[in-house]
């Protein structure tokens, strides 16, 4: 295993991530103030993928610089923002997950069919003779 490989990714879909919440902020802020430059920018989004940030920004550096350093300051504002706690956060959130999918897989397997007690499987024709 890879740690460092996986720190590396784990960074770039994390940038990544901010970068696309940095456009939700920056689009509802833009649908309050400049309609026009929402819906471009809306447009520009259904184009351009956001899946991968860096490339993102890239594409919009060429059309929009303005708004390509708005959403770099954002982005950086979120991530400076929200690194303190991330690491405890994320631990704990797995590990409750990982609590939860085990306790439920758990109940799955140990349960069992149990008949109701108050009913008595009926008598066969040969059992009521024999009474």
């Amino acid at each position: 295993m890879d740690l460092k490989q996986v720190a590396k990714d784990t960074a770039k879909v994390l940038t990544s991530y901010f970068t696309y919440q940095a456009l939700r902020i920056v689009l509802a802020q833009l649908s309050e103030n400049d309609p026009p430059q929402a819906l471009w920018l809306h447009a520009f989004s259904s184009r351009n993928s956001i899946q991968d940030g860096e490339t993102y920004l890239l594409a919009l550096l060429q059309e929009k610089q303005e708004l390509a350093f708005r959403l770099m300051t954002v982005r950086q504002h979120l991530a400076e923002e929200v690194s303190e706690f991330l690491p405890e956060m994320v631990c704990a959130s797995i590990q409750q997950s990982n609590m939860e999918h085990r306790r439920q897989h758990l109940e799955r397997i140990t349960q069992l069919t149990v008949s109701d007690p108050t009913v008595q499987p009926a008598q066969t024709d040969s059992e009521s003779d024999n009474a």
